[in-house]
């Protein structure tokens, strides 16, 4: 199983936007991460809009071909882009790029 951690960073006048838009996720965009091999994904935000994502995969660029393919996540990631900083014109769940895991403790 492959670990993945990524950093995105949620503009600062948007914060409890996304926090409420996370309160409610689609069950279908659930649905669709499951079923795409996503699993133990995580957010987790800080105050300042720095933010941590966990997941774990058999297979991450697999995963995100997966989603990729959906309608539901076309609607959810034009839905979430205005609440970012720096994409550099690319969706949110393209600019999850993977941190490189130094360290874990089984």
């Amino acid at each position: 199983m492959q670990r993945v951690c990524f950093l995105l960073r949620v503009r600062a006048d948007r914060i409890e936007e996304y926090r409420e838009r996370h309160a409610h996720v689609w069950p279908e965009m659930c649905a669709a991460l499951s079923a795409s091999g996503w699993h133990n994904y995580s957010l987790f935000l800080r105050e300042d809009g720095l933010l941590v994502g966990y997941l774990e995969t058999e297979d991450f660029d697999a995963a995100r071909r997966a989603m990729d393919g959906t309608e539901v996540n076309a609607r959810w990631q034009a839905e979430m882009g205005d609440l970012f900083e720096a994409l550099d014109g690319e969706r949110p769940d393209e600019a999850m790029k993977p941190l490189t895991e130094v360290f874990h403790l089984a």
